[in-house]
């Protein structure tokens, strides 16, 4: 097993380094799936898996500039290249596994790669958890921007999308149809003119915990977190956690293991070539009369 150092872009079981950025964790048969974004090439994301979370063997690219394309019933573009034949940004992906139709569901945030106009939500599908998904396009939910998401799903499968809008002014909550293959009602606009992005979503008890960040590009900055006692509930006002920079990360997901609960974040080295510099930091994170508290330390807490 390895031992993993915060804040460093870590390797997988072949020695090359890992890219799942802004990423997200599925367990899935025995195994962790990771996913994150690969900007590499002509790549958009990558699966790794383990079984203990710290030997990372990588599966695929399973979303790529060639990917298949397929239309399903909700009208959206299929674009994965530009009108240059170049790359679009499909950016922190995230995947759950729909047991009512055997499909692996990946929900995205969408930009056309030369600026961030389209601020939609991306879907794809695959019958695997690692691999070759289907491109089923990009859209506006009820014609709203989409921007930095993730997913979270309750025990008895109903599933929510949440992600940045009015140019990450608000934080929206769209509960998922049953297939996970579009929004059935907009639940939530959360926090209005605070300007939250990443956001992560857990459960502790009865108690759900939303962290996420300001808007300051690529710079970490004072997380926050708000708490609800149901998803479609009322969510409190948003308190700080950890220091002023989040102990030098961005929340990308939050994983239970073990009746613990993990925060993982991106340590962003920045644009261009800076980004693939991009490392990873695992803390605890611990719930105590009603407060989070996010536990800095050296080596990744796995």
């Amino acid at each position: 097993m390895k031992t993993f150092i915060n804040g460093t872009l870590w390797q997988d079981t072949k020695g090359e380094p890992i890219h799942a950025h802004g990423g997200w964790i599925l367990f899935y048969g025995g195994w962790y799936y990771w996913y994150g974004e690969d900007r590499r090439s002509r790549y958009y994301v990558s699966c790794y898996r383990s079984q203990n979370l710290t030997d990372w063997e990588f599966c695929n690219h399973v979303l790529t500039m060639d990917s298949k394309m397929e239309g399903y019933r909700v009208q959206t573009k299929l674009q994965l290249q530009n009108g240059d034949g170049g790359k679009v940004n499909l950016e922190r992906p995230k995947v759950l596994y729909n047991r009512k139709t055997g499909k692996f569901v990946l929900w995205a945030h969408f930009e056309n790669g030369k600026d961030y106009s389209e601020a939609a939500a991306a879907i794809a599908t695959c019958d695997t958890p690692d691999g070759d998904f289907t491109y089923h396009g990009h859209f506006n939910p009820y014609g709203c921007m989409s921007r930095d998401c993730t997913l979270f799903q309750e025990d008895d499968g109903t599933a929510y999308f949440i992600s940045a809008a009015r140019d990450n002014a608000d934080l929206h909550v769209y509960r998922l149809t049953d297939d996970y293959m579009n929004v059935e009602a907009l639940v939530h606009r959360l926090w209005q003119g605070e300007f939250r992005e990443a956001p992560a979503v857990t459960k502790i008890g009865g108690t759900y915990y939303m962290l996420t960040s300001f808007c300051t590009n690529w710079a970490p900055n004072q997380g926050k977190y708000a708490s609800a006692p149901a998803m479609e509930g009322r969510w409190s006002n948003l308190s700080d956690i950890g220091d002023a920079t989040t102990y030098g990360s961005q929340p990308a997901f939050l994983l239970q293991k073990d009746g613990r609960v993990l925060y993982f974040g991106d340590r962003w080295g920045g644009d261009g070539e800076k980004y693939f510099t991009s490392g990873y930091v695992v803390y605890p994170l611990e719930e105590h009369e009603g407060k989070l508290v996010l536990k800095p330390t050296v080596e990744a807490a796995l």
